[in-house]
């Protein structure tokens, strides 16, 4: 691989113009303000042009996160509508199929730490998607389960994340997308 990169598709210069403002966003509702930094894109896909990568260019830990900022910019605009991020969906589809699960169990499932798990579970019980009760066998326990608002956005936000995934990843095939999935999964389970 060249030091130099000369030549890109467009979707790489997008997933590279989003890295200076995925920089800016953080949980608790801001997603959506990777939007708003979307006019710099035209100058900085300038610089891309230009710019030497050196050794970056052969690691795969940069180029894992210049795509994830690519996925979080593409979920960001496609449900930007229900003001719902990456980590509350994730929150929202635990609950929806594992009802009266804790908080402290969805934690330790998504490698949330417990604070980031209450203001999650707190911003999803402030919007009337989620309920909390004691849990019948351990007082010290609380269980969540989904409202019934919190089971119509999480439908619809499914039917959007489903649509974002189907568009982002249509240059892969199936089976790309399934080795894809597969190396990810030996990543993050070592």
């Amino acid at each position: 691989m060249t030091d130099r990169i000369t030549s890109r598709t467009s979707s790489e210069v997008e997933i590279f113009s989003s890295l200076s403002s995925a920089a800016v966003t953080n949980e608790g509702g801001k997603g959506p303000a990777i939007l708003a930094k979307m006019s710099r894109i035209q100058e900085v896909e300038k610089m891309a042009d230009t710019l030497n990568f050196g050794c970056l260019n052969d690691l795969t830990g940069f180029h894992l996160a210049l795509a994830q900022i690519a996925v979080y910019r593409d979920f960001c605009r496609s449900l930007a509508p229900l003001e719902i991020t990456q980590k509350q969906f994730a929150v929202l589809e635990m609950i929806f199929q594992n009802s009266d699960v804790s908080q402290i169990d969805i934690a330790q499932a998504l490698g949330t730490d417990r604070a980031t798990m209450m203001a999650l579970v707190d911003r999803l019980d402030q919007r009337g998607f989620i309920e909390r009760r004691q849990s019948p066998h351990d007082k010290r326990r609380q269980e969540l389960r989904l409202t019934p608002a919190g089971i119509e956005i999480r439908n619809i936000a499914k039917d959007l994340i489903h649509e974002h995934e189907k568009a982002l990843f249509s240059p892969l095939s199936v089976k790309e997308m399934v080795a894809l999935v597969g190396s990810l999964r030996k990543i993050y389970s070592t």
